[in-house]
């Protein structure tokens, strides 16, 4: 299990734009050391989300639109990739090799209680506190 990258670089964006100010992506991506091939993606999936706004033209930008602390890193992760397992038996469309769903394993159930404690985690962890 493992953050994404680009789950890291919409962290860095947000913290990018947590003094309330009006950046362009390419300021973004300068103060935050974030590849401009990924930053317009994450940007685009960030503003769908809820997250950003953003305007065009000479005097556009990028901006935040809800507070840092009604935002949780589980937010940032669901927007960006959907979901974050410990284990591909966890999810829904990936059978287990060894076990079916109707009879999952020992290692399944422990892993499945780890990971409800982790999203109650995320979700409860504001970006706030990584800014």
């Amino acid at each position: 299990m493992f953050l994404t990258k680009e789950c890291d670089y919409g962290i860095r964006i947000i913290r990018a734009l947590a003094d309330g100010q009006k950046r362009t992506a390419e300021e973004i991506c300068a103060i935050e050391s974030i590849p401009g091939q990924f930053a317009y993606k994450i940007l685009k999936k960030m503003e769908r989300g809820g997250f950003l706004q953003s305007c065009r033209g000479r005097d556009g930008g990028y901006w935040l639109v809800r507070s840092l602390d009604e935002i949780s890193i589980h937010d940032i992760i669901e927007t960006i990739d959907e979901y974050l397992y410990l284990n591909e038996c966890l999810r829904d469309d990936r059978p287990c090799s060894r076990n079916p769903k109707s009879s999952p394993c020992g290692v399944h159930h422990e892993l499945m209680r780890i990971q409800e404690k982790l999203i109650k985690e995320l979700q409860q962890t504001s970006i706030r506190e990584f800014v």
